[in-house]
């Protein structure tokens, strides 16, 4: 009687593993969005930070709409993380689409000056290494995540 149970429990077992992995395996092929900065204008800061509004633009490279709740960005430069930006505002990137999304950023005026100091007394010889790092919020399974990096050179 025990070996007929644990033989169907296998059985149960061995069916749904190959299950999940056939739903994983008929997933569509997606791409990550494409994200770029088309434009940065000041807002009104508040005590020691600094307000501005980043135009970004969203392109979606798949065949598929993103729909999303919420967009959340983070600035690193040099590794250190000098700004931040949320904002709840939902909305949709058609397929093979793209849209400009107004996101408010702020930065910390003491993290800036501090790492705009320590970048003028050792210059990194290559540039300055930037990162953003963020995603669509669209809930538990539907969040897409999203980086860029590259370095930015200073006129000597």
């Amino acid at each position: 009687m025990l070996s007929a149970r644990l033989y169907a429990f296998r059985l149960l077992f061995s069916v749904l593993i190959l299950a999940i992995l056939a739903g994983c395996a008929s997933l569509p092929e997606y791409d990550p969005p494409r994200i770029g900065v088309a434009g940065i204008v000041p807002l009104a800061g508040q005590g020691s930070e600094l307000r501005f509004k980043v135009k970004l633009r969203i392109q979606n490279p798949n065949r598929v709409d993103i729909n999303y709740n919420g967009v959340v960005v983070d600035l690193y430069v040099e590794g250190k993380r000098v700004a931040t930006g949320l904002s709840n505002v939902p909305g949709k990137v058609p397929a093979y689409g793209e849209l400009l999304y107004d996101l408010p950023v702020t930065v910390s005026t003491l993290d800036a000056l501090g790492q705009a100091f320590r970048l003028m007394q050792q210059p990194p010889p290559n540039g300055i290494g930037y990162e953003v790092r963020g995603r669509l919020d669209s809930g538990l399974f539907g969040t897409v995540r999203f980086s860029d990096n590259g370095r930015l050179t200073l006129p000597r």
